[in-house]
């Protein structure tokens, strides 16, 4: 009886990180894979606000005329307020990343839940937009993190296509290689504006590099860019 209370108590934490396999949650979780509107892509960035990379993604997406969801983190918030509301006054919409960029399963109820709630008031807060949306940590959910989530009003969304600029050797070639491959109306793409939780320094400039070719190839196949709000998932 106790071995069985202690397997159901580890399914109920880490059983939703299932969803964190991409041909898994393409299949089964269209909708927690962000699957939209088919005549639209939702462009979204994570682990920001970075005074180092982000203002350089927001004077591109100025250039295009585009708007994107941000998905930024508690703490690089705290540390670049100015920023984050640069963000939210640039048209753009905000999202939570948690208030530490760590592994939800490995988290229990307590810790996920005052994690979110933290990034929630102080994303809120600096941007004068509460946060609709709710992307975890390397993209994997846990019990505890979805429970938290429901509570404070946020639906979880992960990605169907991603620029992968954290792996060795990524350059904007590789990175817009990565993308075009799951590129389709109704996807949700995921990129990074920050090397804060990536394991090299540079990543996010791979996908900078990536970001003009990308909307050259969605306004040519005739898909509208923009937030997740946009999107109807």
């Amino acid at each position: 009886m106790v071995a069985g209370a202690a397997a159901g108590l580890a399914v109920a934490q880490a059983g939703p990180g299932i969803t964190g396999l991409g041909p898994v949650r393409a299949v089964a979780f269209r909708r927690l894979a962000g699957h939209g509107d088919p005549g639209h892509v939702a462009l979204t960035f994570d682990d920001g606000p970075d005074p180092d990379c982000t203002p350089d993604f927001l004077r591109v997406l100025s250039d295009r005329g585009v708007t994107a969801t941000f998905f930024l983190l508690g703490t690089m918030t705290a540390r670049a307020p100015e920023l984050a509301a640069e963000i939210a006054a640039a048209g753009h919409e905000v999202g939570v990343h948690g208030w530490e960029h760590r592994y939800l399963p490995a988290r229990g109820p307590w810790a996920a839940s005052a994690d979110l709630t933290r990034a929630v008031e102080v994303i809120g807060e600096v941007t004068g937009a509460r946060p609709r949306f709710f992307r975890p940590p390397y993209g994997v959910l846990s019990g505890p993190g979805l429970l938290a989530a429901r509570r404070l009003g946020l639906t979880p969304v992960l990605w169907g296509a991603w620029g992968k600029e954290w792996a060795a050797g990524a350059t904007g070639a590789t990175v817009r290689q990565n993308l075009l491959r799951d590129l389709d109306g109704g996807v949700t793409i995921l990129l990074h504006d920050s090397d804060a939780a990536m394991p090299r320094a540079g990543a996010a400039r791979a996908g900078l590099a990536a970001v003009p070719a990308l909307l050259d190839e969605c306004e040519r196949r005739g898909l509208r860019v923009g937030p997740l709000g946009e999107h109807g998932v």
